[in-house]
């Protein structure tokens, strides 16, 4: 009789136990299932936010090298047109040198024609020197005008301290009345244009005694 009530009892025991297993198991399947599938999720997504952020990297790199290129090439450009323009200022100014070195020339022979004429004879009783004396003059002074109009300019560095960027020196020697370094002769004066030599005068310098 006492084992049968102890079967009984674990019976009753069992049925009222059971609805309410049933009844968490679904819950609690569902729980493990979710985490299952989140911890499969996990390596998924970071694998993907990984390659994201490594194309993202080489994109900023190639943005970055893109700009460096494009900055080296406004750069380049804009040498190129500064050097472009200077060559094109240089042309004006200097693309008559070649006529101005021939012109020195006719310059130089005027120069020596009116010095060569005896003052003293150019007077109104010799009227036919006096007239060739004066047109040489004119023409030697419309020349200079001509010279400088166009930007050449004459050296005459008599007395003045030697440059050997202006003047070439044709002999050293000592000068009674002139410092040591200076012009004492000019043999033939010099021309610039524009600034630059365009003919070094000709001169002699004065050295210690």
């Amino acid at each position: 009789m006492a084992s049968f009530c102890a079967r009984a009892v674990r019976q009753s025991y069992s049925l009222v136990a059971k609805p309410a297993l049933s009844r968490a198991s679904p819950r609690l399947l569902c729980t493990a299932s979710q985490q299952k599938k989140d911890e499969t999720d996990k390596p998924e997504q970071s694998a993907a936010e990984s390659l994201l952020a490594e194309e993202k990297a080489q994109l900023e790199e190639q943005v970055k090298d893109m700009t460096e290129k494009y900055k080296r090439a406004l750069a380049d450009t804009e040498n190129l047109r500064t050097r472009s323009q200077k060559m094109i200022e240089d042309a004006k100014l200097y693309g008559i040198q070649g006529l101005c070195k021939d012109l020195l020339d006719v310059a130089d022979i005027l120069e020596k024609a009116t010095e060569s004429v005896p003052k003293e004879e150019v007077t109104s009783q010799n009227p036919h020197l006096k007239n060739l004396y004066d047109g040489l003059v004119m023409t030697e002074i419309q020349i200079q005008k001509v010279f400088t109009k166009h930007g050449l300019a004459k050296l005459n560095p008599d007395g003045q301290k030697f440059d050997p960027y202006e003047h070439e020196a044709l002999f050293h020697a000592p000068v009674e009345g002139k410092e040591p370094g200076t012009v004492a002769v000019v043999t033939k004066v010099g021309y610039k244009l524009h600034g630059r030599t365009l003919r070094p005068a000709l001169v002699g310098v004065a050295k210690a005694p």
